[in-house]
């Protein structure tokens, strides 16, 4: 697997973040590479909170979800990735999907999960409703226009590049690999879960991001 650093303003200079690409024929590299020699926690406190994307696009029944509309008032989680990735995403949001199980029904119901894939081309509606049914049937799946997600993606700080084929037929799509957490109270952005948070990490955060406190 590839990395090549990006670095997120928001979260001060010394916080390096990584592009993930991810493919078939990737999946024998390195799940885990550090980019700088970094030991940012896995679940980090941003300097400065930023806006929830401004995003319109087609959920897994194939209406279009409003992101600011649907998520507005609630704790929720966005994670651009897509479905045939063949670790880190998976990985992520089962480690998502294991700590929201410990919370209690109502603050279940309370929470959006919201998967933008960075693929659209192939993940569409049915692919999203399959592929995330098998994690959590509550998670939210969004395909679209490539270049608007692209755009959304980059709004916060997250960048995403067209898939690119391979001369083997393997599909490269290469998405950062963090998990933008929003207040409640605000409805911004003021956690990010890194690559390496795992389950035992959102279980610990997931209720205090609830309330809109620091995990």
């Amino acid at each position: 697997m590839r990395r090549r650093t990006l670095l997120l303003s928001a979260l001060g200079a010394t916080a390096a973040l990584t592009l993930t690409a991810c493919g078939s024929g990737d999946a024998d590299q390195p799940a885990a590479v550090v980019s700088g020699g970094t030991t940012a926690k896995p679940i980090l406190t941003l300097d400065s909170p930023m806006e929830k994307p401004d995003l319109t696009l087609t959920d897994t029944d194939g209406t279009p979800y409003d992101l600011l509309e649907k998520t507005k008032g609630h704790p929720t989680l966005i994670y651009f990735g897509y479905t045939n990735c063949p670790d880190v995403c998976p990985t992520t949001m089962a480690n998502i999907a294991v700590a929201v199980k410990q919370l209690p029904k109502a603050e279940q119901s309370d929470l959006r999960v919201v998967f933008v894939t960075s693929d659209p081309e192939r993940d569409t509606p049915a692919q999203l409703k399959k592929w995330l049914g098998g994690i959590d049937k509550d998670f939210i799946g969004l395909t679209g226009k490539f270049d608007t997600i692209q755009k959304a993606a980059r709004d916060v700080n997250i960048g995403i590049e067209k898939p690119v084929r391979k001369a083997n037929g393997d599909v490269v799509s290469t998405h950062g690999a963090q998990v933008l957490l929003s207040s409640p109270k605000d409805d911004k952005i003021h956690w990010m879960g890194m690559q390496e948070a795992t389950s035992d990490n959102y279980t610990t955060a997931l209720p205090k991001i609830i309330k809109g406190q620091n995990p």
